[in-house]
């Protein structure tokens, strides 16, 4: 028994000599210290220096050695090391690192033939070099790169890009799954990218990738992400869907020479692909999405009995996809080519052979430039025959006859174009300047460019009839300008081309703008809320303005047609005010020719005063029953100025109702009554407040007083003095009330019109108010709700 058990401690002693052998085999070959230049008691600050330092040196967009991306992937991932604390501790103890194979391998890597310990039970999730097994890091992404380089190519192919880190469990299930797809994309011309956030995260914030593992799509710069389950069908589709939905139309035997016939409206070549397979092939899509600028691109189904005279006609081998190219002969094709399993490259090069038409038409300045490019070197000289014409009828015989003589043209150093004298009335005028007034307004003229600022060598040949005697001319100069460059005796600056399309632009946006809404849909449907947050704010944003927009605007309307009763109803609004809105309704800046004014009484009083926000003041005005539409009115008119203000509220107060309250008020302030000896007159007669205004500020308890001030003068000329108000407050007209069998109708509007002139100083008043050069009067507390019960 004991020997059994020695023999199983020894066994455990070899295995673990075996795991320990092989670790130290399998640790990694170089030292990220070595590779980083710094000892091992280097800080981190040292550290970090340091690999910023070489991180720019060998950074692959700027380091063209063959060698930097590798160097570059070794430094980063030494600074990953040593930067970390629990990482560099690990590294300094057992020498391992976070990765399963040798640190610092080949670019595919190799395992060693002893057993890993650490790789197969730790560290399998965040091998970051098994994980994309390096197979990755040519398609990997800088911000700089994205946005010089895949940006603009966007435009001519899609790019299908992954995002992905070191430190993610999902990532490695879609794996095999995405090497199938890349294998497969990327023979078809679709650009890959990866994007590493641990490395790159400002790019994957830039492109709103905010989780991993996403995969998402770039097609015209605009970034689409892939919400489907990662399955090798549904990124086909997902490739396929990003292309626009009007790259390919279906031909067939009733639309087929609508098609072709086409090519002088569009100024184009058309490609007709013959195949047998009923969905148009994803090769084929992304061919004419790549040349979609030079070539119109039509399918036909070998499959469909509606198709059986085209392949006839055209003698078409039902074996094998065959590829036309159409010019300006609709009749016979200009190339074909046919092949069981056609590649990309095979197809790029057919395309760019037949880029253009034989005689195309100068319709703007890039396809000017194309035809007729700037001259680079003394071999490399291209000369332009142009035909200057127009596209009436009468014109016809000529352009056809300048078409068969381009058709016969050998040498790849001249090009033939003609242009519409009536769309390009610039060039035309420099190009015709020379010629006789008495000849042609059709004119040939051979051009050679010789700066990309516009500068050119040009000759008018001759006017051009088609006549055979045209031809023989033309030939002639061609075969004298082979041997002497110099008959080009004419220069200019060349003016830029209108650009005669410019009038698509809009069924471009319409099908653009179709495009896009149906990605938000999709977008939505698919519930990817973070990513639409931009979108969606932006959307509800000009929603609440457009129908903030069109409240404000009804509201507008109702007023004005409220500002059209008559005055005295304006009046009967200050009047009656809306008593259940309180401070905020009359914060508002007035919409109307009136101030609506609120009634202080026992409802409206906690609000409008007493819990009144800070900052804010009630302008209360005090009036009695018979003063109330008068005193209202002219109230109105002299606060009117003021009510732009939100700080400012204004109401009104019964003093028939309230005179408890008020003479309760003004006990705490008696200062501001100004009482003088001879207004008690012994207690018979009563303090009339009517025209008092009263400035309350309810969260810091101070009041202003105006005291009302007769400035007119009375139907007997009397001063103001005399009939006013005197010093102390108390108005003449108290008097007159005690005595009612004095008045008579003239004394009734000498009363009148008394209180109508005691508001004549407020506007001055309330101008010293908002400077806050009025005298405040302080009181320990507002009275209480007991004060303004009615006293009658």
């Amino acid at each position: 028994m004991a020997g059994e058990r020695m023999s199983v401690q020894l066994a455990v002693v070899v295995v673990l000599s075996v795991l320990l052998t092989g670790a130290t085999h399998a640790g990694p070959e170089m030292d990220p210290y070595k590779i980083l230049g710094v000892t091992r008691s280097a800080s981190q600050a040292e550290i970090k220096k340091v690999y910023k330092r070489l991180a720019k040196e060998w950074h692959p967009d700027k380091n063209k050695n063959p060698g930097a991306e590798d160097m570059f992937i070794k430094i980063t991932k030494s600074y990953e090391i040593l930067s970390n604390e629990d990482k560099r501790a690990n590294y300094d103890r057992y020498g391992q690192t976070d990765d399963t194979q040798p640190y610092g391998g080949s670019r595919h890597g190799h395992r060693h033939d002893s057993f890993y310990f650490d790789e197969s039970f730790f560290n399998f999730p965040f091998n970051s070099k098994n994980h994309r097994d390096f197979a990755d890091s040519k398609y990997i992404l800088h911000f700089n790169q994205y946005v010089n380089d895949v940006v603009p190519d966007s435009y001519k192919r899609p790019y299908l890009i992954k995002i992905t880190s070191d430190w993610c469990f999902s990532c490695i299930h879609i794996e095999p799954v995405w090497k199938e797809v890349v294998q497969e994309m990327e023979t078809l011309g679709v650009g890959i990218g990866v994007v590493d956030v641990g490395y790159e995260r400002r790019l994957a914030n830039h492109l709103g990738a905010h989780r991993t593992p996403s995969i998402l799509g770039v097609i015209n710069g605009k970034v689409t992400f892939f919400h489907y389950a990662v399955a090798k069908e549904h990124l086909r589709q997902f490739v396929e869907d990003l292309l626009p939905q009007r790259l390919v139309e279906r031909v067939t035997d009733t639309n087929d020479l609508q098609f072709l016939n086409s090519w002088h409206e569009l100024n184009k070549p058309h490609v007709l692909l013959f195949d047998q397979v009923p969905v148009v092939p994803l090769l084929y899509k992304l061919t004419a999405f790549a040349y979609k600028d030079y070539l119109q691109f039509g399918y036909v189904d070998q499959g469909l009995s509606e198709t059986a005279n085209l392949q006839k006609q055209f003698n078409i081998n039902t074996y094998a996809p065959t590829m036309l190219v159409f010019k300006e002969n609709t009749d016979n094709p200009a190339d074909i080519i046919q092949a069981k399993g056609m590649k990309k490259q095979i197809i790029d090069e057919f395309m760019a052979n037949n880029k253009f038409l034989l005689v195309p038409r100068l319709v703007n300045q890039k396809l000017f430039d194309e035809l007729c490019p700037v001259k680079q070197f003394h071999r490399r000289r291209k000369y332009c025959v142009l035909l200057i014409t127009g596209d009436e009828e009468t014109f016809s015989f000529g352009n056809q006859a300048f078409l068969s003589f381009a058709s016969t043209n050998a040498r790849e150093v001249v090009r033939f174009a003609y242009v519409y004298q009536r769309l390009q009335q610039p060039l035309c005028d420099i190009l015709m300047q020379n010629k006789d007034s008495e000849q042609s307004p059709t004119q040939v003229v051979i051009l050679e460019r010789r700066n990309a600022a516009g500068k050119a060598f040009f000759k008018p040949v001759t006017a051009w009839n088609g006549s055979e005697e045209d031809k023989q001319r033309l030939l002639e100069e061609l075969q004298r300008l082979q041997k002497d460059p110099s008959i080009l005796i004419h220069d200019a600056m060349l003016p830029e081309l209108n650009n005669e399309f410019a009038s698509m632009f809009v069924i471009r946006w319409i099908y653009a703008s179709y495009d896009y809404l149906s990605e938000v849909i999709d977008d939505i449907l698919h519930n990817n809320w973070r990513e639409m947050m931009p979108l969606l704010s932006l959307i509800f944003s000009a929603l609440f303005i457009l129908f903030g927009t069109v409240v404000i605007q009804a509201f507008s309307d109702s007023s004005d047609d409220k500002q059209t009763k008559p005055k005295a109803k304006d009046g009967t609004k200050a009047e009656n005010g809306s008593p259940g809105t309180g401070s905020s309704s009359s914060s508002r800046p007035p919409k109307k020719n009136f101030v609506e004014v609120t009634e202080l009484t026992d409802i409206t009083y906690m609000s409008n005063l007493v819990k009144l926000r800070p900052g804010h003041m009630n302008i209360v005005l005090v009036l009695t029953d018979a003063s109330k539409n008068i005193l209202l009115s002219k109230f109105a008119k002299e606060v009117y100025s003021f009510t732009g203000s939100l700080t400012l509220h204004f109401s009104f107060l019964n003093i028939d109702k309230h005179s408890q309250w008020m003479n309760t008020l003004l006990e705490y302030a008696q200062d501001a009554t100004q009482i003088d000896a001879d207004e008690d007159d012994g207690g018979n007669h009563k303090m009339d407040y009517t025209g008092y205004v009263l400035a309350l500020n309810g969260h810091k308890k101070y009041l202003c007083l105006f005291k009302p001030v007769y400035t007119g003068e009375d139907l007997e000329g009397k001063s103001s003095e005399d009939e006013g108000s005197t010093s102390g407050g108390r108005s003449r007209s108290s008097s007159r009330d005690d005595h009612p069998s004095r008045k008579s109708n003239r004394s009734r509007s000498i009363s009148t019109l008394q209180i109508h002139h005691k508001l004549d100083r407020l506007g001055l008043w309330m101008e010293r108010l908002m400077e806050g050069t009025l005298p405040r009067y302080y009181i320990p507390a507002w009275p209480g709700l007991d004060k303004i019960t009615p006293s009658k």
